[in-house]
């Protein structure tokens, strides 16, 4: 598994655009998502609570770019560490969560 900055993020998407539209999946949970939420250019972003996951699996290509972010990286983590023992072959994790992409990326995101 892939680990990215939320400041590497940009050149994560151009380098997996080349397979399609990559998908930030956002693993916190829906009042979280409320608080703060990103969305970054040239990336589909999709909101599926972690503990939703199992059973919302094939919703997901398993070939599709997928980067996993929660809060502050560690429930993303056990999700993208799932997703690849479920045979999905290209999973990164955004080290930091939101919370980082805060600090990186974006002020105007709201820390929580």
């Amino acid at each position: 598994m892939q680990q990215v900055s939320p400041a590497q993020f940009k050149e994560w998407i151009a380098q997996s655009s080349a397979q399609g539209q990559p998908l930030v999946l956002d693993v916190r949970e829906t009042w979280e998502c409320q608080l703060a939420s990103i969305a970054p250019e040239g990336c589909e972003v999709q909101i599926m609570p972690m503990q939703t996951i199992p059973a919302r699996i094939d919703e997901l290509d398993k070939n599709r770019a997928i980067a996993c972010l929660c809060h502050h990286g560690g429930r993303s983590m056990q999700v993208a560490t799932f997703l690849e023992h479920h045979g999905f072959t290209n999973i990164t994790n955004i080290s930091g969560g939101i919370q980082a992409w805060s600090d990186q990326v974006d002020a105007s995101v709201p820390v929580y």
